[in-house]
């Protein structure tokens, strides 16, 4: 079904000039197919183009996604109470309010490994695992009170980035395109980067899927030592040659089309192979890092094995930022604790502080992180009590942890509160849609405005359950 946005969300079907693409270029590569083939035709591009519903805080949105889980109390929600307690029950007191989830353990609780101190003149205290974010307290919003009941790793995924445990919905990045539209002529307005897989559970493609939205809106899985697969030119192949057979591919396309009217998956392969012939040229450029100076190298760690993944991953979110791509998702595998947390913990620590905060430096320094919202978090948190006898923590979706940065984002405070161990919100406790309504806030987005009619239901960003943005995240 096609868009129904409502208030100023106007999106226009395809237009006259693409319709009539092959046709007047037929199998020559002529003036007119190039301009035909490279003209902007994404939302956004007319005078019809999508407009916020009220003034942006934030350009572009880059999401941080730490994978398996990242504990709350060993990272940004110090409990000193765990110390006085370890190896003892969870108190009555907390227990009847800890929710009835199979993971929920109750018994044996422990000690944080790391020590917090006290960082930036907020006086933020982060735990010594992330030293070099912990520079940064004074940019960090921390919301200590994330909260949902899915403690399982894919559902728990699909919950953190669509809303929902079934992965039916859109994801957060692409309901930003659906609304805004593409701010690049030359690369997809989402892109994905999936690091560190091997041995976790699988990414979740409704994380960067458009779920019921056309399908144009889904994100693009790029890698950031390969780039964008198979854009590449074929050997022997120039642009005229690959014009000349996208102009048959079109008409071809454009033909069927036209017989089963609309077609939302087939409209976005004609897309597909419109953006892909862009690509072909911007894309290398892209992700060439080598034009980055060495400083700006080794500042994220792509001289070290240890960094040098999410390192690349870091830079080239600061590069596409920097192209005007509105929705860049990082997913880092491998936070998945139930055994050694110290040493899972210590080892993920190792592969992302340092380039991450090198992205928040990059970007303040270059005059980008004002118009760029950071968000780092996991799909839930983990349990204060220790997972049998292995001195891990269990899945805890009760009570997690993130944090904001930049895009308008007022630096050095702390929204949410937990109970004395970390296991359950007792303070603004905040859904991840509404963490999603948050980011599209930034974006110039209300939630509640941006409609879409999915068989004769009239869906938002917040689903039916609703929520609103943490309109005191913001300065």
């Amino acid at each position: 079904m096609s868009p129904s946005p409502v208030d100023a969300m106007n999106h226009t079907s395809p237009t006259l000039s693409r319709r009539s693409f092959a046709a007047a270029s037929g199998f020559a590569m002529g003036t007119l197919a190039l301009r035909s083939l490279l003209a902007e035709e994404s939302a956004g591009s007319t005078g019809d183009a999508p407009r916020p519903h009220h003034p942006p805080t934030a350009r572009s949105v880059i999401v941080l996604f730490m994978a398996g889980g990242p504990s709350q109390v060993d990272t940004f929600d110090p409990k000193p109470e765990l110390a006085k307690l370890a190896g003892k029950d969870v108190p009555e007191s907390i227990a009847r309010n800890v929710p009835k989830i199979k993971r929920a353990g109750l018994k044996n609780l422990m000690a944080s490994h790391w020590d917090f101190h006290p960082r930036g003149e907020c006086g933020m205290p982060i735990s010594t695992l992330l030293p070099e974010t912990a520079k940064f307290a004074d940019d960090l919003c921390v919301i200590r009170s994330m909260t949902h009941r899915n403690p399982v790793h894919g559902p728990g995924e699909c919950v953190a980035l669509t809303g929902t445990g079934a992965g039916d919905r859109p994801s957060v990045g692409a309901w930003s395109v659906y609304g805004l539209g593409s701010a690049s002529q030359e690369l997809p307005s989402f892109i994905a980067m999936n690091l560190m897989t091997a041995g976790m559970q699988y990414p979740q493609a409704a994380g960067w899927g458009p779920g019921f939205l056309p399908s144009r809106f889904q994100g693009t899985v790029v890698e950031p030592a390969r780039g964008i697969h198979d854009v590449d030119m074929p050997d022997g192949v120039g642009n005229a040659r690959r014009l000349r057979e996208l102009a048959v591919i079109q008409q071809l396309n454009r033909r069927f089309l036209e017989s089963v009217e609309q077609h939302s998956e087939l409209e976005a392969r004609i897309r597909s192979y419109e953006m892909a012939f862009r690509m072909q040229t911007a894309a290398p450029e892209l992700f060439n890092v080598g034009q980055e100076s060495q400083q700006t190298q080794r500042m994220y760690g792509l001289d070290a094995d240890q960094t040098k993944t999410v390192g690349r991953a870091c830079l080239l979110a600061r590069r596409m930022v920097e192209r005007g791509v509105r929705f860049i998702q990082i997913r880092v595998g491998g936070w998945d604790a139930h055994g050694n947390i110290k040493g899972n913990h210590t080892n993920m620590a190792g592969r992302t502080d340092r380039p991450i905060a090198a992205l928040i430096a990059d970007l303040k320094q270059r005059g980008l992180l004002d118009s760029t919202l950071l968000v780092w978090g996991g799909e839930f948190g983990r349990t204060p009590t220790m997972e049998g006898r292995a001195k891990g923590r269990d899945h805890s979706p009760a009570a997690y942890s993130v944090w904001l940065a930049g895009g308008g984002v007022r630096g050095g405070q702390i929204i949410g509160q937990t109970d004395p161990i970390g296991y359950t919100v007792t303070e603004r406790p905040v859904k991840p849609v509404e963490l999603h309504a948050t980011m599209l806030h930034a974006l110039g987005i209300d939630s509640d405005r941006l409609v879409y009619d999915h068989h004769g239901l009239l869906e938002t960003p917040v689903g039916v359950t609703g929520g609103q943005p943490v309109l005191e995240a913001f300065a």
